[in-house]
C-alpha cells in the first residue's frame, strides 16, 4: 500500500500544542525516529511517497491532518489550526496521482487525526479542530461511496484518534475518560491503562498493531487479548502533541 510520509522540519519546535506543554524538542533526534518509523512501515508491506519538506510549517510532519481517505476518493481537509492550512497543497497533489480528490471548504473545518475510519462508517470527534461543517461537507462528499459519517462527543484530548484506535477486524482500543467506545459498535472494547492515558492511538498495518514504547501497560493489554504488537519510540514526536497516526496517510488500505 502507498503511504505518504513528510520530512521533520528544523522549526518543529514552535508546533502547535493543545493539552500538553511546550518543552524543547530535539530535532535530531525527533528525525531519528521518524526514520524509524518509516522503516517499520516499508517493513510491513508499505511503499513509501515523500511529500515536499515545508520548513515554515512546523506541524508539516504530522500529514494525517490534511486528508480523508478512502479506497474511492481522497478528501483534502481545511485544518482547523489556520497555521496548518499552507500544507493542504501538496498532498492533494500527491493524492490526486492515485485517486480523485475533493476539498472541504470554508467555513467548516476537519482534521484527519479526528476521523476514525471503521468498514464504511466514520466517526468525526467533536474537538476544537472540527466544526460541524466539516462532518457535514465529509458526509456529503463520501456519501455518493456509501459511507456514513457522523460526529461523537470527546474531551480533553486534541484529536478523536488520541481517546481512541480501531484494529481490525472488531476491536477499538480506547479511553474511556476521553470517548464513550460503545459510540463505534465494535465486538471488542479495550481500554487503555490508566496510567497511559494517552496509550490509544495505534497503528495497524499488516495485521501488525504498532504501539508507543511510552506505553508498555497498553502494549501488554493487547498482547493479552490476542493482539500482535511492535513497539516504536516516537517519544520525541510526542512532545509536540503527536502519535502514530499523525505521521502517514496511507492510501489504498
Amino acid at each position: 500500500m502507498i503511504t505518504l510520509m513528510r520530512p521533520v522540519a528544523d522549526s518543529l519546535g514552535d508546533c502547535e500544542l493543545s493539552y500538553v506543554g511546550r518543552t524543547r524538542i530535539d530535532v535530531a533526534r525527533a528525525r531519528a525516529q521518524h526514520a524509524g518509523y518509516a522503516s517499520a512501515l516499508t517493513a510491513l508491506g508499505c511503499q513509501l511517497e515523500w511529500l515536499a519538506a515545508l520548513p515554515e510549517h512546523p506541524d508539516g510532519v504530522f500529514v494525517e491532518d490534511t486528508a480523508v481517505v478512502v479506497p474511492e476518493v481522497a478528501v483534502i481537509t481545511r485544518p482547523g489550526a489556520a497555521s496548518r492550512r499552507g500544507e493542504v497543497d501538496s498532498t492533494a497533489a500527491a493524492l490526486a496521482r492515485h485517486l480523485s480528490v475533493t476539498r472541504i471548504t470554508e467555513p467548516a473545518t476537519i482534521e484527519g487525526g479526528d476521523v476514525l475510519r471503521i468498514g464504511r462508517r466514520l466517526f468525526v470527534g467533536g474537538s476544537a479542530r472540527s466544526n460541524a461543517q466539516g462532518v457535514a461537507q465529509l458526509a456529503e462528499a463520501l456519501a455518493p461511496f456509501g459511507y456514513t459519517v457522523r460526529a461523537v462527543a470527546m474531551r480533553d484530548c486534541l484529536h478523536l484518534k488520541s481517546a481512541a484506535t480501531f484494529i481490525a477486524p472488531d476491536t477499538v482500543l480506547a479511553n474511556p475518560d476521553w470517548v464513550d467506545p460503545a459510540e463505534f459498535g465494535c465486538a471488542r472494547v479495550i481500554g487503555v491503562a490508566r496510567e497511559e492515558p494517552f496509550g490509544a492511538n495505534t497503528l495497524t498495518v499488516g495485521g501488525v498493531t504498532l504501539v508507543s514504547t511510552e506505553y508498555p501497560r497498553t502494549q501488554r493489554l493487547l498482547e493479552r487479548a490476542g493482539v500482535e504488537t511492535r513497539a516504536l519510540d516516537i517519544s520525541e514526536l510526542h512532545k509536540a502533541e503527536a502519535a502514530l497516526t499523525c505521521l502517514s496517510v496511507v492510501v489504498g488500505e
